[in-house]
């Protein structure tokens, strides 16, 4: 049971973490202060995505949908053409750049911040070109390439925490009895790597969203789940912003609740000192996240 008896603990062994700063940053014509929760807004242009909220079918769906989540209260969106199922269909550098860039440019000439998930390098270049702020860098294999495109065009960099090397080759996940510790060193130096190469706009993603075979059982998964979210905070010694991806959990919350497991989860991400969410509800998170800032001490 998740009470104030667990958080007591916690902060008992790890709240001099809380200490330290996480410095914002600027995205484009964007000022990040990391004080305060920020949004992400989904947009999926595959349709193996089983949010089927967030799939768009069109270039027009998808850019009406950018501009609903920027209005509905997104700092950023973040938009991908190829889901992250293990049984989706696997699209090709081409394919991503031909889906991608409409989208893109179209929103990005908007004012939005847009964030491209990928693993390819050249799909994230002709994405900046295009207008694109934000890499969201889902397999390290050619992170050293991606780094360089990065500090051309001045881009930020979400580092996801992977077992393999790119969201499509993970099998099972091996839990450690202290993933933050593990998180912390994998971060430490990844983070060193992109710095060599003048990167320093990078947020961190301890890789939620991504589906291993071993984490299929419910319980397992909602409770790594939770866990990650409650000690986000030991993180901010990295000095960079948390992302952390809201689950779904189709298994805790049934098919008639399921738009509801986004916001439950949305409280946690936030007490637990996420920076950054990304969320296909951001509507709901919203209200959610507007609703604890009402609580003053």
């Amino acid at each position: 049971m998740l009470d104030f008896v667990r958080i007591r603990q916690l902060l008992a062994e790890h709240g001099a973490a809380l200490d330290h700063p996480v410095p914002g940053f600027r995205l484009g014509e964007v000022d990040l202060d990391f004080s305060r929760p920020h949004l992400v807004g989904v947009i999926n242009l595959s349709t193996d995505s089983w949010y089927r909220e967030s799939v768009c079918r069109t270039p027009a769906a998808a850019i009406d949908r950018g501009r609903r989540l920027l209005a509905d209260g997104a700092t950023f969106v973040d938009i991908g053409a190829e889901s992250t199922l293990p049984d989706a269909r696997v699209r090709t550098p081409e394919e991503q750049t031909d889906m991608l860039v409409p989208v893109v440019e179209s929103l990005a000439r908007a004012g939005g911040v847009v964030s491209v998930e990928s693993y390819h390098p050249e799909v994230l270049e002709q994405c900046a070109r295009a207008g694109a702020r934000v890499f969201n860098l889902t397999g390290m294999r050619d992170a050293d390439a991606v780094f360089e495109v990065a500090a051309r065009y001045d881009a930020g960099v979400i580092l996801c925490y992977i077992q393999g090397s790119t969201v499509r080759d993970v099998t099972d996940f091996e839990l450690r009895d202290d993933m933050v510790a593990e998180l912390l060193e994998y971060f430490r130096e990844l983070l060193e790597k992109a710095s060599r190469r003048g990167v320093t706009k990078c947020f961190v993603d301890p890789g939620l969203g991504f589906y291993y075979r071993n984490l299929q059982d419910s319980a397992l998964r909602v409770r790594y789940q939770l866990e990650t979210f409650i000690n986000a905070f030991r993180m901010r010694e990295l000095g960079k912003p948390v992302f952390n991806v809201l689950p779904h959990a189709p298994e805790a919350f049934g098919a008639e609740h399921r738009r509801a497991a986004e916001p439950f989860f949305a409280v946690l991400a936030a007490m637990g000192g996420t920076q950054v969410i990304r969320t296909h509800e951001v509507d709901r998170v919203q209200a959610v996240l507007k609703a604890l800032q009402m609580h003053r001490p």
